[in-house]
């Protein structure tokens, strides 16, 4: 959401709270940690349409269709002006839509300094020609107070005028470009799989490119979610992330994939799919190592008991040719093993556990009975 406001040239809290009013749903707002939520489960395209909606109400300037454009909230007149950069254009918006209530009691933080300034600049600009005329010191209007004026000033012909010469639309147009890269969720959204996974991958690799890519895995995993393919997450990561000397980097990288692989067992998957491509391209160093890298993703969280058993039953050509697949599962035979006999000594000691003897002064007896087990809360990804 902070990227879209961006883009458009409005605070976050307003297209966030635009969809709460369409969607009838509760909004939370957090500007400090930039975390604008709307409650409720809704589909992506539904909510693309919406944004179209506050785009064009508040938004694109009514003359000449143009985003470059400033709202000026009164908030004694209760009126929300809008002024085009690219046309002149000043006009008032329709305060009927419920939006405008929260505009006028939240209005731009730009706003109020901005129209403060030009209102000082203006009154200025009268007293220089007033005084102008009459020369001597009262034409010194450095020696002259000028009070500030409140919420923007009274009058009716606010001068909300800019600079519309060519260059300076120009200029204008390519900040608003620069912006909107971010603004794409539709144009990908209606992209092929193959071309969003793309974006993905070229994304995660200017990160790693420009070093900052350790620090970056809740970017990652947004603009996974984003791009429609967070599932399909790892099996990128693993190609860019990892090399031979992925027992090392499963440490350095363990945050990116928990973000994706945590509860998720399609991820799981792709992880494993991707470790199978690794070590077709490191073949020599890595299939060696199969079973104790497998443990050690095991070890870190991120692949569970089942996924693991349930790739080991079966053997795919799906990353890698059938004679590979088999080779990396025969090397992982060992780990497939002790991981069937560790499920099994767990049952076992579960079962221990749930048992309790009770001693019945009234049978005069032991009694074995069966205890509820603790259940331990989700892992909590952020706190890592």
């Amino acid at each position: 959401m902070v990227d879209v406001a961006k883009a458009l040239n409005r605070p976050p809290t307003y297209p966030t709270k635009f969809f709460g009013c369409e969607l009838g749903a509760q909004t939370q707002l957090d500007s400090r940690n930039e975390r604008f939520i709307v409650n409720g489960s809704h589909q992506a395209n539904k909510l693309q349409d919406m944004l179209d909606g506050f785009i064009r109400k508040f938004v694109l300037c009514p003359e000449c269709d143009n985003p470059e454009t400033d709202l000026h909230v009164n908030q004694k007149k209760q009126t929300i002006g809008n002024s085009c950069k690219a046309c002149g254009y000043q006009g008032m918006l329709d305060t009927r839509h419920k939006l405008c209530t929260f505009i006028l009691k939240n209005p731009p933080e730009s706003t109020d300094s901005s129209s403060a300034k030009k209102e000082k600049d203006k009154k200025n600009r009268k007293k220089d020609k007033e005084n102008g005329s009459g020369g001597g010191e009262a034409g010194n209007h450095n020696d002259i107070d000028v009070p500030e004026p409140v919420d923007g000033g009274d009058e009716d012909d606010d001068d909300w005028g800019e600079d519309t010469t060519e260059e300076a639309q120009r200029k204008r147009m390519e900040e608003i470009s620069d912006r909107a890269k971010n603004l794409t969720l539709s144009d990908h959204l209606d992209k092929p799989l193959e071309e969003r996974v793309n974006i993905f991958y070229n994304y995660v690799k200017q990160k790693k490119e420009s070093g900052a890519v350790e620090w970056a895995d809740k970017e990652l995993l947004l603009e996974a979610e984003r791009l429609d393919v967070r599932a399909m997450g790892p099996l990128i990561l693993t190609e860019l992330l990892f090399d031979h000397n992925i027992r090392q980097q499963i440490t350095t990288y363990k945050r990116h994939f928990l973000r994706f692989c945590h509860n998720d067992k399609k991820a799981q998957k792709y992880l494993l799919g991707g470790f199978e491509c690794l070590v077709k391209l490191h073949q020599s160093q890595l299939l060696p190592k199969v079973p104790v890298i497998l443990k050690d993703l095991y070890d870190n969280d991120l692949l569970d008991e089942d996924v693991i058993l349930a790739w080991a039953e079966k053997v795919s050509k799906k990353y890698v040719s059938k004679e590979l697949a088999k080779e990396i599962h025969a090397k992982a035979a060992p780990f497939i093993t002790w991981l069937k006999e560790a499920e099994e000594e767990s049952e076992e000691e579960e079962e221990d556990e749930n048992v309790e003897v009770v001693y019945s002064s009234a049978a005069r007896e032991l009694k074995v009975e069966k205890v509820q087990p603790e259940v331990d809360d989700d892992l909590d990804i952020d706190a890592i």
